[in-house]
């Protein structure tokens, strides 16, 4: 049986070439509608019931990120892929965010994969609000989408101590002692965290605050304490990075 999908996009071309490419890469989805904005979207989803909404982000009268306003939790039986035409600094905050993106023009390569990730996800109304959180300037709110087996925490940014791999999994350790299994790899966290000059992959095995650091061990091939009771090596590769970054994020010389 095939995918329902629907297309929302307030423009007919960006319809009409992803409908083309879905149709073309995507033989098990069936588009069933197409919408050019929130409104019509929020009619053809409860008329058609889809599985799968690629929505726009970007479009007159409302974003796409309020889609899920219109539904109560149990109704919302569809998942979404943003589609969106934002800068690289926007990406950020969807891989910050955990949250499926393509990027305008859609690649062909990169909508399969993506369609093969949404089996997988599942979006929350506290996704899009954490997406549209971390697409601010305001840094400092902006949160970390740790998903785990069992549930989807989000942390500020500040209360991360540091990050260690673990197998294909990854432990995120935080302020108040907690770890969090998180059922991603540590690349996935090096690449959402690669726009916050604070975090630094210090060790093949770590990434750390650096706002954390309390000390500086310079014996036995160099170390970082963390928050007075975390002790991290550093790659001897690192330890000139780690200096300057230091420098510039603690402001020491």
């Amino acid at each position: 049986m095939k995918t329902k999908a629907i297309i929302v996009d307030d423009e007919k071309m960006a319809r009409v070439l992803l409908k083309g490419m879905v149709n073309e890469h995507l033989p098990n989805v069936e588009i069933v509608g197409e919408c050019f904005d929130l409104p019509s979207a929020v009619k053809t989803i409860v008329k058609e019931q889809p599985e799968l909404v690629f929505l726009d982000i970007e479009m007159p009268g409302h974003s796409g990120l309020e889609l899920l306003d219109f539904f109560e939790a149990d109704k919302v039986n569809f998942k979404i892929i943003f589609i969106t035409a934002y800068n690289q600094y926007a990406i950020q905050a969807f891989k910050l965010s955990a949250v499926d993106y393509l990027l305008k023009p859609v690649d062909a390569k990169d909508l399969i994969q993506a369609f093969e990730l949404f089996e997988k996800n599942r979006l929350f109304s506290q996704d899009l609000h954490t997406l549209n959180n971390n697409l601010s300037k305001d840094f400092a709110s902006h949160k970390l989408a740790i998903h785990s087996m069992s549930s989807v925490r989000y942390v500020d940014l500040n209360d991360i101590v540091y990050i260690a791999a673990d197998g294909a999994y990854s432990n995120v350790v935080l302020m108040n002692g907690q770890k969090i299994t998180a059922s991603k790899g540590l690349k996935h966290f090096e690449e959402a965290l690669a726009n916050y000059q604070q975090f630094m992959r210090c060790h093949k095995s770590n990434i750390i605050n650096l706002m954390r650091v309390t000390e500086f061990v310079k014996t036995e091939g160099g170390s970082v304490m963390l928050a007075d009771k975390y002790a991290i090596s550093i790659s001897q590769d690192k330890l000139g990075e780690l200096k300057q970054r230091l420098a510039e994020v603690m402001k020491i010389s």
